[in-house]
């Protein structure tokens, strides 16, 4: 009854590959393959948002109680969100998709 889904398994890995080979590229003189490896300057310069993703990163950083560590998962996951998209930079719309993939803490 399901409808069959909009991509198959062979293009959703076609679309990994590709993103996986701009990132190889574009750490390959740093030693590191992909977002998730990329730690402190590397970080900063490779997955930095433009001044509205910063703004919204730091509301929900706030907001969210996002520990250091929290904080930079979401600049990686929306650097890879950026590099899916073909995205030279991160921008708002990247953190914004980050952070709504961001498990929420139960309250009381």
């Amino acid at each position: 009854m399901l409808p069959p889904p909009s991509e198959g398994s062979a293009e959703v890995a076609a679309r990994v590959g590709a993103v996986r080979a701009i990132q190889a590229d574009r750490y390959r003189d740093h030693g590191i393959r992909t977002n998730a490896d990329a730690d402190g300057e590397l970080l900063e310069t490779f997955c930095a948002p433009d001044a509205d993703g910063r703004a919204l990163l730091a509301q929900a950083a706030e907001a969210m109680r996002l520990s250091a560590r929290g904080y930079t998962r979401i600049l990686r996951v929306a650097r890879t969100i950026a590099d899916m998209a073909g995205a030279g930079g991160v921008g708002r719309i990247h953190v914004a998709e980050a952070l709504s993939y961001r498990r929420r803490a139960p309250t009381n």
